[in-house]
């Protein structure tokens, strides 16, 4: 009992950066900066990859009540760039120690259009040194593309691949979403899709949104069981690839029914332990921020020490550009 309870207050001990937070949700709202600083400081979340949300959901005329996400009726999604610009106003307004807490990444992109680039472009240069990375942008995404008007936004369509040119270029991480599958299909039907743009620009530095997975896959289809050996031979083949394993992963990957760690993962963790970071990907809601970051817990325990310190903490900032680790090793010293 003595051990358990020692372990369970090094688990709290261990500072967490979290690298995939939604300061909005669907609708562009957000519990407010004051509440996710509280969070994390109950999380013990020392910094977090925040970002907007590059779509938003439609309040349709013909519904009595408005839904409380983006499934929740069949109104359309659409485009939304104004998310980084109602982000950056939330930062700049914090003090300058609560300000070094968060990792701002742009996601206002529309994933289908070949002009998103150039805006990308304006964006960056309006706020120099302000956006460390760019998403979590969009691609192919089960219920939120059926909502969408016009065609499947595809991580390598030539929008997309003009985009990863402006974030080689700006050193800037990309998170994006990109589906490995459908809600009925038991194989890797959209790999080539991923597989492209990381083969054709391998000075970007791409984190893989859930590895490829949602909650609308699991919904359907629980365990993909091609998944833990798809990653092991894309981070063999790929040295420009992070696995974000944000809330998806938990269960039934990372943890089985009894909520211990699956060793075969675990065995992959030990195998690529500078490959993986982790997320909450909450959105606009942080009340189960910290409970949601805790829940990877029980696999950090069962790793090495400077293993779990990575995948916890310190891979996420390692993508960073140059600039921001060395602010970001300035701000240690002091």
């Amino acid at each position: 009992m003595i051990s358990l309870l020692i372990t369970s207050q090094l688990a709290h001990a261990r500072p967490y950066v979290d690298g995939h937070l939604h300061y909005v949700d669907f609708f562009q709202e957000s519990d407010g900066m004051p509440a996710l600083l509280s969070a994390m400081d109950d999380g013990n979340i020392s910094q977090a990859a925040i970002m907007g949300i590059p779509v938003a959901k439609i309040w349709h005329e013909d519904e009595p009540k408005k839904p409380r996400y983006y499934a929740g009726d069949d109104a359309a999604l659409y485009w939304y760039s104004a998310t980084d610009f109602e982000l950056l106003n939330a930062i700049q307004a914090l003090q300058p120690e609560q300000q070094q807490r968060f990792i701002p990444f742009i996601s206002g992109i529309n994933a289908n259009d070949k002009n998103a680039a150039a805006h990308l472009r304006r964006a960056l240069e309006l706020n120099p040194g302000f956006w460390q990375g760019i998403g979590e942008l969009f691609t192919r995404h089960d219920d939120v593309t059926a909502l969408m008007h016009g065609n499947t936004p595809r991580a390598n369509n030539e929008a997309m691949m003009k985009v990863y040119k402006v974030a080689a270029e700006f050193d800037l991480p990309v998170l994006i979403h990109s589906n490995v599958t459908s809600k009925r299909e038991r194989n890797p039907l959209y790999l080539e899709e991923m597989e492209e743009a990381l083969s054709k620009n391998p000075e970007v530095k791409f984190i893989w949104a859930h590895a490829g997975t949602s909650k609308e896959l699991h919904r359907h289809q629980e365990e993909l069981e091609f998944l833990r050996p798809l990653l092991q031979r894309l981070l063999a083949k790929y040295d420009n690839l992070t696995i974000d394993l944000s809330w998806t992963l938990i269960e039934p990957y990372l943890l089985d029914e009894q909520g211990k760690p699956r060793p075969q993962w675990l065995a992959l963790l030990k195998q690529y332990p500078q490959r993986f970071v982790l997320g909450s990907d909450v959105v606009g809601r942080f009340d189960n921020l910290g409970n949601t970051m805790h829940r990877f817990d029980p696999v950090l325990q069962a790793l090495p020490p400077e293993v779990a310190k990575a995948i916890a903490h310190d891979n996420f900032l390692a993508l960073l550009p140059k600039s921001a680790q060395h602010a970001e090793q300035e701000s240690a010293s002091d």
